[in-house]
C-alpha cells in the first residue's frame, strides 16, 4: 500500500545522516519556543504545545508524504483554536485534533490530496510571500526585545513593537540580533553543510551569558510529556464543523507547506494523498496523547529545508530532540534567549522570498500579479484560509474572464453547392444564416450569444453549429432555449447542428432541445440541415433575383 512507510523513505541516509541529524537538531532548538509560543496562544497552556511537537511531529514525518517536511502547532491553526477554546473549554482541542485526522485520513485514502494542482502558481508564490512577512512580523517583538503586544495580527503587533521600541531602544537586544542575523547568514556561504542556525542559537546564548545582558529567555518548560488516554467524546457530533475546518486548514497548510519546500530542496517531491493519511494519524495520535491539531509548519519546515536535510530522519530528530529536551535539558534550553531564535527566523523568512520567482509572477500578466498580491495581503492582513479563498476567488473569475473572450458566434456564408440557380442562392444568402459557435458556451457569455444570434433581420432560417463549442454548461443550454423561443416567435425556423453526446445530453436535461427535436430540427452535418433550410425557404417565398447580402 503506497501509505505504508517503506525502506525507500530513507534513500541515501548513508550519506546524509549527518547533515540531517544537524538539521533535526536546529529544528528542534527553533520549534521548541513556537510550539510553546502557539499553545500558549491557543489558551491551553506549554504543555499540549510540547506533545504536538513531539508527538504529531514524529508520525507525521514516519507516515507523512514529504521527506522534509515539519509538523506541529501553526499560528494557523492558533486562530481557529482560540474562538472554539473560548467556547467549549480547553478540553475540546482534544477530540477536534482525533475529528480532524479522521477526515484528513479519509482525504488522504480518497486521493484528493491532487486536487492542489488546481491551485494556480500565482496563488501558491502570494501565499509563501505573505507566510514569510507573517514569520518576520512574529519575530520582531522578540528580535527589539519588546513584550509582545496583544494584538492577534503579527503585521499590528510588529508595527506596535517597533513603535515601542522607537520610545525605549533596548540597543544590547538589537546587538544580539544583528549577531545572529549575521552567523545565520552568512556561515553557509563559508561551508554550505554548517549548521548555522544552531551555530547561531549556541554562540547568542553564550554572549547573552557571559555579557550578562537583560534579555528575555525561553523560561521554564513543562517536566515531562501526558500519558495517552482517550478524551471524553460526549458531544463530537456537534463539533463536526469545527472539526472540518480545522482538516480543511490542516489538509491546505501542510499541502502547501510541502509543496513550498520542494522547491527549496532536491529532495524527493512530496506525495499529497500520502501527506494527507499522515497528517491525519499524526492528528489522531496528537488528540490522543493530549496535543493540539497539528499541520506542515513552513516556518519549521522551511529551517529544515536550509539546514540541508534529505531524509525523514531530520524531521524525526527535531521531535525526538524535543521529547529528550522536555525530560533532560529544559532548564539549559530554557536559558536560551528569544532573541537568538528570532534573529533565526528573520533570515528563514527572507530566504523563503524567491526573488526571481517574484519578479517573474509580477511580470507575467496583470491577472497573474493581482492573484499573488491578493493571497500575500490577506495572509499577512487575515489568515490562510481567507487568503487562499480570496485568491481563488480573484483567478477563478480572471479565467472565466479570458475563457469568455475565446467564445463568439462567427456568421459563415453559405455555399452555392448544390443549389439550381444563382437566384436560388441570393435568396437563401438573404434568409438563411448560419452560425458557428465557437469555445465555451457558459453563464459568462450566455446573454452575449442570446444578443449575437437573436439580431437578425429579414432571415427565415438560422442554422447552429455546436459542433465547435468546447464547454457547455446549463446557462448555456438555458440560452440557446431562449435564442429558439426568440426566433420562434418572431417565424424563424432554428436549426441544431453538430451537438456532441454529452451536450445533447445537457440540452435535453435542460428543456432546449425538446421543440427542435419534435420539429426534427437537429442535423448531423451543415450538409442536411442546409437542404432543410433550402426546403423551407422554396416553399415559404418564390426564388427571384435579390441583391446579394454578404
Amino acid at each position: 500500500m503506497r501509505f505504508v512507510p517503506k525502506p525507500s523513505d530513507y534513500a541515501g541516509l548513508r550519506h546524509s545522516w549527518g547533515r540531517d541529524l544537524a538539521a533535526g537538531v536546529t529544528v528542534g532548538i527553533v520549534a521548541l519556543p513556537l510550539a510553546l509560543g502557539f499553545s500558549v496562544a491557543t489558551g491551553v497552556g506549554a504543555a499540549p504545545g510540547l506533545v504536538t511537537a513531539v508527538i504529531a511531529g514524529a508520525v507525521a514525518a514516519v507516515c507523512g508524504g514529504s521527506h522534509i517536511q515539519v509538523s506541529g502547532p501553526t499560528g494557523a491553526m492558533t486562530v481557529v483554536l482560540v474562538p472554539l477554546v473560548a467556547k467549549y473549554g480547553t478540553s475540546v482541542v482534544y477530540p477536534i485534533a482525533i475529528l480532524a485526522g479522521i477526515v484528513l485520513l479519509v482525504a488522504g485514502l480518497l486521493r484528493l490530496g491532487r486536487l492542489l494542482a488546481y491551485i494556480p502558481w500565482p496563488l501558491v508564490e502570494g501565499f509563501t510571500l505573505g507566510i514569510a512577512i507573517a514569520i518576520a512580523a512574529q519575530q520582531i517583538p522578540s528580535a527589539l526585545g519588546i513584550a509582545k503586544p496583544d494584538i492577534e495580527n503579527a503585521a499590528g503587533a510588529a508595527a506596535v513593537a517597533i513603535a515601542r521600541f522607537a520610545q525605549h531602544p533596548q540597543w544590547t537586544t538589537l546587538g544580539l540580533l544583528a549577531l545572529s542575523v549575521v552567523l545565520t547568514a552568512a556561515l553557509p556561504r563559508l561551508h554550505r553543510s554548517m549548521p548555522a542556525s544552531l551555530v547561531a542559537v549556541v554562540v547568542v546564548t553564550l554572549v547573552a551569558a557571559v555579557s550578562g545582558a537583560h534579555v528575555a529567555l525561553i523560561g521554564a518548560l513543562p517536566a515531562g510529556l501526558p500519558t495517552p488516554s482517550l478524551p471524553g467524546l460526549g458531544g463530537m457530533t456537534g463539533l463536526l464543523p469545527s472539526a472540518l475546518v480545522v482538516a480543511f486548514l490542516a489538509g491546505l497548510e501542510s499541502l502547501l507547506s510541502a509543496r513550498v519546500a520542494d522547491g527549496m530542496s532536491d529532495a524527493p517531491r512530496h506525495d499529497p494523498d500520502r501527506e494527507l493519511f499522515g497528517q491525519g494519524l499524526a492528528n489522531i495520535a496528537s488528540g490522543l496523547c493530549g496535543g493540539l491539531p497539528a499541520t506542515g509548519a513552513i516556518a519549521r519546515t522551511a529551517v529544515n529545508a536550509r539546514s540541508g536535510a534529505k531524509t525523514r530522519v531530520a524531521a524525526l530528530t527535531h521531535a525526538l530532540l524535543l521529547a529528550a529536551i522536555i525530560y533532560a535539558a529544559s532548564g539549559l534550553v530554557g536559558r536560551i534567549p528569544l532573541v537568538a531564535l528570532a534573529g533565526v527566523l528573520l533570515v528563514v523568512a527572507y530566504r523563503m522570498v524567491e526573488r526571481h520567482t517574484v519578479r517573474a509572477v509580477l511580470r507575467s500578466t496583470r491577472g497573474d500579479a493581482l492573484v499573488f498580491g491578493v493571497t500575500a495581503v490577506c495572509t499577512v492582513a487575515f489568515d490562510l484560509v481567507t487568503a487562499v479563498e480570496a485568491g481563488l476567488a480573484v483567478a477563478v473569475v480572471l479565467a472565466l474572464a479570458r475563457m469568455a473572450k475565446t467564445a463568439q458566434a462567427v456568421a459563415e456564408p453559405l455555399s452555392a453547392d448544390g443549389l439550381t440557380s444563382d437566384a436560388e442562392h441570393v435568396l437563401l444568402t438573404e434568409h438563411v444564416l448560419v452560425y458557428r459557435l465557437d469555445g465555451p458556451l457558459f453563464f459568462a457569455v450566455a446573454a452575449r450569444f442570446l444578443a449575437q444570434v437573436t439580431a437578425t433581420a429579414d432571415v427565415r432560417v438560422v442554422i447552429l453549429r455546436l459542433s465547435g463549442m468546447s464547454m457547455l454548461d446549463a446557462t448555456g443550454a438555458r440560452a440557446l432555449g431562449e435564442i429558439v423561443d426568440e426566433l420562434s416567435a418572431r417565424g424563424i425556423i432554428v436549426l441544431f447542428k453538430g451537438a456532441t453526446s454529452e451536450h445533447a445530453r445537457l440540452l435535453a436535461a435542460v428543456g432546449t432541445l425538446a421543440p427542435v427535436l419534435a420539429r426534427g430540427h437537429v442535423f448531423a452535418t451543415l450538409a442536411e440541415a442546409v437542404t432543410h433550410a433550402t426546403k423551407h425557404v422554396r416553399e415559404s417565398a418564390p426564388v427571384i433575383a435579390i441583391a446579394p447580402a454578404w
